[in-house]
Formats: structure tokens, C-alpha cells, sequence
């Protein structure tokens, strides 16, 4: 099934029960045909916009709320063209939509995309969504002007009002049952100016976060559904492991276990499609009683493949694979010519670690099975992908099958796995009850798609000038594209090689090459994927260049960038990688903190600057480091992400993803021992504290340009800044996450 529409959205309106106006997006044969027969029915929950005879707006939210605050900034986009009065309006959020589709064949959806992943929400509605509202906004006008008997260009619209050249004024909801008679107008209808914008482009609260603050917003740990019994599993701590022996005869002893289960154990090989391990399920009617029950199980576990590796076995392997060649992703030049006839030479390797998700909400899912329906309630990023899951498993049909989607606390791309969702449509199935599905935190630890390890060695030369030469950038990492689903075909380096990221198209010997390394584990997507994964090194090493060539860090990276020019980009969320807008934010990002200017001992400035996903984003420290112990004393970001949509949304989520950045930077990473996590809770797996977090000083670039996601953005350059700025404080090198541990040794 589609994720997004992928041609012109077409606006359907149909009235509601009471009179009002009902409008949705759909593809234009959809649309062409509704004009030959009755109006569609509206969804469950109205679709984009529900206008009701009392003047009352409502506004559908279509994507999965994260965290990343698209429950409001979606429905701003609605909301601006549809010239709503924003402090009125309602959101409400819509569950998956799918429908029939006969051209092509199959299943697509009924409100575009609504997955949550690689700061596409708002990209990929900036338009769809203006346009959505715009049309709206043309039936009521073109209503007004004839109960007014006036030509629609002499009707005015404003907060929820029209206005007519003679002083007439009727609120939406008057007109709202005319305006779903009126035919749909053809094509994409002009949008507003950004200097006519009264809700884009302002400050807007988040619409839930008096409900959030009081404890009112339902989470998916929240669900409390009539007959519901709570499961919790005993998973096996190998991956690729089994079951040798269950002994469950004291378990069964705790007063309120229904049932206990078994969950069989993902296939030996191929893609991991369902659960991510085998377990016992214990079933119950409460929460303490499955938890009290799981603890009374004697399993003995049956090792997987992996069961006597470790990460250090593994930091090992790769230290040695990047030794040799590997596979060119991407080869400019000759690197070899040049650096056989280098002036000044560097090769450095770094290290970066596997990482948990650690969302604040573990993972959770309810599921009710009911004949040839089912019902899933589960804060996820991939509902089609959840709705496909249970379908799979249970060979409903995909349309018989209901995706609400609650509120999740934090995602960071572990939402983008349908785990959870799996395991509760199993024990469902065979304990033929509601169940909600309950993870603890040692369980969402230990049980991830890990962010990859990797090593990573760069090699790069100067000229006598100290200009850059020549750059030859080896990975050697645990593919996220090893057994899982819908990657079969994809490149082993994807997510891990930033082929055409800086200094690709600015040197004139370039190769960036890549190696698998094997490990039993899985692996996916976290926060900022390849960017995180790549802009540790590189922008270390772009440091380390320029100390070398003693030149200004600030100045040598300006003089890679050069002039203002836009540079093919393929994939990872770009089509072209702009040096002046990537120039400008380190310049901002450097004025801000005052560089140059000369430091207190102990105290150092770092600065770093990358593309992420289509925006472009620069971080400085100021820190201190006395005994072996960090103090981050400042902290600037400079973003430029295109159009800001909401400024304070913004503001939130670089100022989160900035602080989440600093957390795995300096203390995070999961270790593997004879093939077992050593990390549980987050007293192994660390947070960054309120007394370490530093005030996130932040500006955002003015621009008119169409606007980037700004989920990702606040994080990967915060390694590298931080990293950095530990070396001009110190005059020690570090290599390697996590950065305290490595500052301590």
C-alpha cells in the first residue's frame, strides 16, 4: 500500500447527519467518480475537515503523534487556507484510512501518509494539505456568493466568517450544507501569500498540552477496553534463540493468570517480519498479576548463533575490516594517487556504538479479535504497516481491520517496528480475548532494533597551503538491511554511508567505501538514521584536518564548502545538498557562540555542521572539563529547515533532539556479552540528567523556501560539536561514543 498520494489530491464534501461539511482528500479517479454517484460517506471520525451547522470546526490530524508535535502543525496547514479561527478549532485524530483502490489494484489510502519517519509529515503535506483547506474554503465562498447573489471574488473570508460587499456575514456553519451541493472545482486552487498567513508561520501551542500536563491525553499504556486482560512475555535473551523447557506451575499459582502461551521463535533466516523473539506469555487480569506470574516462570532458554559473541569481539572485527578494502559506494578521482603524493596526511578511526531507542512510553499495543474484525490501539509510526501485520497473522481483511492511534511517548523510528503490535495479535489470537500487550522498560531495552555499530576510518590529505585534497571515507558496520522487512534489495550500506554528504562533490579524490560486519542482532532506524550514524566522524575529522593544516576550524570548513552552489544529493531525505545554506547556519552557530574569542583553561569551543534531511543544521559548545568530568557551559544551534510552519513546534523539537543527542553522545551505548544485552534499565542505559542539560540556545533561519522536517535535525551534529569542543579544552582526541566513558579512560 501507498504511504502518501503520489498525484494530485482531489477534495471530496459530502454533509454530515446534521447539516455540516465533511471534507477528505482522495486521488482524482476517486474523485471523478463520487461526481457519477452519491458523495462518499464521511470516516468515523470526519475526515479532514468537519464543519458543523453551529459554526464549530474540526480538523483531522492524519499523522502518527510521536512527539514531533504533527498533531498540530498537520492541521495548521488545513487550517491557514481554510481561514479557520485557530483558537476555536478542534483536532481530532484520525485513524488509519485505507480503502479499495481499482487503479492500480489493491488497497491506498484514504487521508495520504500518515507514518511518522525521516521529517516527511510536513514536506510531504505542505501541499496537500493547503490544498485540502483551500477547497474547502472555495465551496463555503462560492456558497456565500449565491445566497448573496454577489460574484465570489467580492466575498471575503476570515476567522471562520464570510463577508459580502454589502456588509452580509454568515459564519461557516451557516453555509456549510450548501457548499457540499456545489461541484468540486477542477485542479489545485491558488494559496495564500505568506505575507496573508494569520496561523503559518506564528508561535502555536501544542493543541493537547493542557491535557498532556493534566494527565487527560490517552497514551497507548492508557487503554482500558471492556473486557481487556493485560499479557506480559518472557522473551529469550539470544536473538535467533528458543525454548528448551518451561516449567510454569508456580506461575500459574498467582491469583488473576488466565492463561500462559507460547510465542514461537522468529524464522532461522530471511526477513524478520513479526515478532523479534521467541517467549511465554503470561495472560491475566491485571498488570501486577502477569508481572508477578512472569517472574515465577523457570525457562530454560536455547542459545541462537550468537550466543557466545560479544561487541568487543565485534569492535575487533571491525578495527580490522576497515584495514582492507571494501565495497566503493562512491569513488571521485584517484584517492590513492593523492595520497601517495601528499604534502600532510591524517588517518584516524572512530567508533560508534549501538544504540537503544529508550522512548519514555515502552512499547505497548492492544488488540481485539472479534469473528473477521479486529482492533488495534497502539502508539506505532507504521499503522499501514500495523494494520498489514495483524492481517498476516490473522487473515482478516485489511479494511475489516480498525489502526486508532494514540498518542506514543517518543518514537525516534522504534515505533516504526510492528513488534508489539505482532506479539499481541499472537497471544489474542491464541488466548481468544482483548488483549493489551505491556512491555517494561528492561523489556524495550533489551528487546530494539538497535541503532548500528560501526567503525569508521577516514583518510584524507593537504596540500602545502593546507587545502583539502583528497578524502577516503571506510565503513565497516552491522547493516540495518540484514533480515528485515522490505529490504531484501536494498544496498547493505544503506542508512550507514552518507555517499554524497560533505566533502563528496567538493574534493577532487573522493571514495567512500563500505563492509558488512556480521553480528546477531537486530538493527533499525534511530534518530537522524545515517546522519547520526556518519556526521560522528566526519565532522571530527574535518576538526582534526584542520589542526593540521592550522587553519581556523570554522574557516577550513567554510573554504571545503567554497562558493554558494547546489550539489546532487540522493536519498536521505534530500535531492540536493546546498554549501550556502549549509555555510550559513555554521556561521551563525559560530557568531552565536563567540568564536574566536579566547577561552579560560579547562574550558574549550567545538562546533559541527550537516545536512539532515533536507535542512541544514550547525551546533557549538562551550564546556568545561576539570578531573576527568564534563560540564557543558553553552550550547548554540543554528537550523535552517526552509519555511518554519510552527516556530514554537520547532523550537521544541531541535531543543529536544538536541538534549536527546547530548544523552546518547556522552553516555549511552548497549553492550553485548556472550550474546546477551548488558544494558536493562536506565540506571545501565543513561539519560542525560537535569543537572548536566544545558539551556539550548537556538535560531532559525528566516527563509521563504518550502519547508524541511525538523524531527531529526537537532541531533547528529551534537556528537561531533561536543567531541570537538572536549579537544580544545583538553587537547585529547576522542574517537569514540559514548564520549564521557572515553573522557574518563
Amino acid at each position: 500500500m501507498a504511504t502518501s498520494l503520489t498525484r494530485r489530491e482531489f477534495i471530496l464534501v459530502s454533509a454530515t447527519a446534521a447539516g455540516g461539511l465533511v471534507a477528505s482528500a482522495h486521488f482524482p479517479t476517486r474523485a471523478r467518480a463520487a461526481q457519477q454517484a452519491a458523495p462518499a460517506a464521511p470516516a468515523s471520525l470526519g475526515a479532514f475537515v468537519r464543519i458543523e451547522p453551529d459554526g464549530s470546526v474540526v480538523i483531522g490530524a492524519r499523522g502518527a503523534e510521536i512527539g514531533q508535535g504533527v498533531i498540530t502543525s498537520l492541521p495548521m496547514l488545513i487550517a491557514e487556507e481554510l481561514d479557520a479561527d485557530w483558537a476555536s478549532v478542534r483536532i481530532e485524530q484520525l485513524p488509519l484510512g485505507i480503502e479499495a483502490s481499482s487503479e492500480p489494484p489493491g488497497l491506498r489510502p484514504k487521508f495520504g501518509a500518515q507514518g511518522a519517519g525521516g521529517s516527511t509529515n510536513i514536506p510531504e503535506g505542505w501541499n496537500e494539505l493547503r490544498q485540502a483547506g483551500a477547497h474547502v474554503r472555495w465551496r463555503l465562498v462560492h456558497a456565500a456568493a449565491q445566497r448573496w447573489s454577489v460574484a465570489p471574488e467580492d466575498v471575503r473570508s476570515e476567522a471562520g466568517s464570510l463577508f459580502g460587499p454589502s456588509g452580509q456575514r454568515a459564519h461557516y456553519g451557516e453555509l456549510a450544507a450548501a457548499a457540499a451541493k456545489l461541484a468540486p472545482p477542477a485542479g489545485d486552487l491558488p494559496l495564500k501569500p505568506a505575507s496573508a498567513w494569520r496561523i503559518l508561520g506564528k508561535p502555536q501551542r501544542t493543541v493537547d498540552v493542557a491535557a498532556i500536563v493534566t494527565g487527560g491525553v490517552r497514551y497507548g499504556l492508557d487503554v482500558r477496553e471492556p473486557g481487556m486482560l493485560t499479557a506480559v512475555v518472557a522473551r529469550c535473551p539470544y536473538f535467533g534463540g528458543d525454548i528448551a523447557s518451561v516449567d510454569d506451575a508456580k506461575a500459574r499459582e498467582i491469583p488473576g493468570v488466565r492463561q500462559i502461551l507460547r510465542l514461537p521463535a522468529p524464522p532461522a533466516d530471511g526477513p524478520v517480519l513479526h515478532q523479534l523473539a521467541a517467549g511465554v506469555a503470561v495472560v491475566a487480569d491485571d498488570t501486577w498479576a502477569a508481572l508477578k506470574a512472569r517472574d515465577a516462570l523457570a525457562i530454560v532458554w536455547k542459545p541462537g548463533p550468537g550466543a557466545r559473541d560479544s561487541t568487543a569481539a565485534l569492535e575487533q572485527r571491525c578495527l580490522a575490516a576497515v584495514k582492507k578494502p571494501g565495497t566503493h559506494v562512491r569513488n571521485d578521482g584517484d584517492v590513492e594517487a593523492a595520497q601517495a603524493g601528499a604534502h600532510h596526511a591524517l588517518d584516524a578511526t572512530y567508533i560508534v556504538p549501538f544504540l537503544a531507542h529508550a522512548t519514555m512510553e515502552p512499547q505497548n499495543a492492544y488488540v481485539k479479535l472479534e469473528g473477521d474484525r479486529a482492533l488495534v490501539i497502539a502508539p506505532t509510526q507504521a499503522p499501514g504497516q500495523a494494520n498489514k501485520v495483524v492481517h498476516e497473522l490473522t487473515g482478516i481483511p485489511r479494511l475489516n481491520i480498525e489502526v486508532q492511534l494514540p498518542r506514543a511517548g517518543g518514537g525516534f523510528g522504534r515505533r516504526g517496528e510492528t513488534d508489539a503490535i505482532a506479539e499481541a495479535t499472537l497471544i489474542a489470537k491464541q488466548a481468544n480475548a482483548p488483549i493489551k500487550l505491556f512491555w517494561t522498560r528492561d523489556d524495550d531495552t533489551r528487546n530494539d532494533f538497535y541503532r548500528p555499530f560501526g567503525a569508521h576510518r577516514m583518510r584524507a590529505t593537504l596540500d602545502a597551503e593546507g587545502k583539502l585534497t583528497s578524502w577516503w571515507h571506510t565503513t565497516v558496520g552491522t547493516p540495518i538491511a540484514w533480515r528485515g522487512r522490505d529490504m531484501e534489495k536494498a544496498p547493505p550500506w544503506t542508512g550507514l554511508v552518507d555517499e554524497d554528504g560533505v566533502p563528496a562533490g567538493l574534493v577532487p579524490n573522493y571514495r567512500s567505501e563500505f563492509s558488512s560486519a556480521e553480528f546477531q542482532l537486530m538493527r533499525g532506524w534511530w534518530r537522524g538514521p545515517v546522519h547520526s550514524f556518519a556526521a560522528f566522524a566526519s565532522q571530527c575529522f574535518m576538526d582534526e584536518l584542520a589542526h593540521l593544516a592550522k587553519r581556523d576550524p570554522v574557516e577550513f570548513r567554510l573554504a571545503v564548502l567554497g562558493e554558494p552552489r547546489e550539489l546532487p544529493y540522493d536519498g536521505h531525505g534530500a535531492s540536493v545538498l546546498d554549501t550556502g545554506r549549509l555555510a550559513n547556519v555554521l556561521r551563525i552557530a559560530a557568531e552565536k557562540i563567540g568564536w574566536g574569542r579566547s577561552a579560560l583553561p579547562g574550558r574549550g569551543l567545538g562546533i559541527a555542521a550537516h545536512l539532515v534531511f533536507g535542512g541544514y543544521a550547525a551546533h557549538a559548545f562551550e564546556v568545561e572539563v576539570s578531573g576527568g568530568e564534563l560540564q557543558i557551559q553553552r550550547c548554540v544551534c543554528a537550523v535552517d529547515i526552509g519555511q518554519p510552519v510552527n516556530p514554537l513546534g520547532v523550537e521544541a523539537q531541535i531543543m529536544g533532539g538536541t538534549l536527546d543527542g547530548i544523552s546518547a553522545a556522552l553516555h549511552q551505548e548497549i553492550t553485548v556479552k556472550d550474546g546477551r544485552i548488558e544494558q536493562g534499565n536506565f540506571d545501565s542505559y543513561r539519560l542525560l540528567s537535569m543537572r548536566e542539560a544545558p539551556d539550548v540556545e537556538l535560531h532559525v533561519v528566516p527563509s521563504t523556501l518550502p519547508p524541511a522536517g525538523a524531527g531529526e535535525m537537532g541531533t547528529p551534529t551534537v556528537a561531533p560539536a561536543l567531541a570537538n569542543a572536549i579537544f580544545a579544552a583538553t587537547g585529547k582526541r576522542i574517537r569514540r561514543m559514548p564520549l564521557a566513558k572515553a573522557l574518563r579512560g
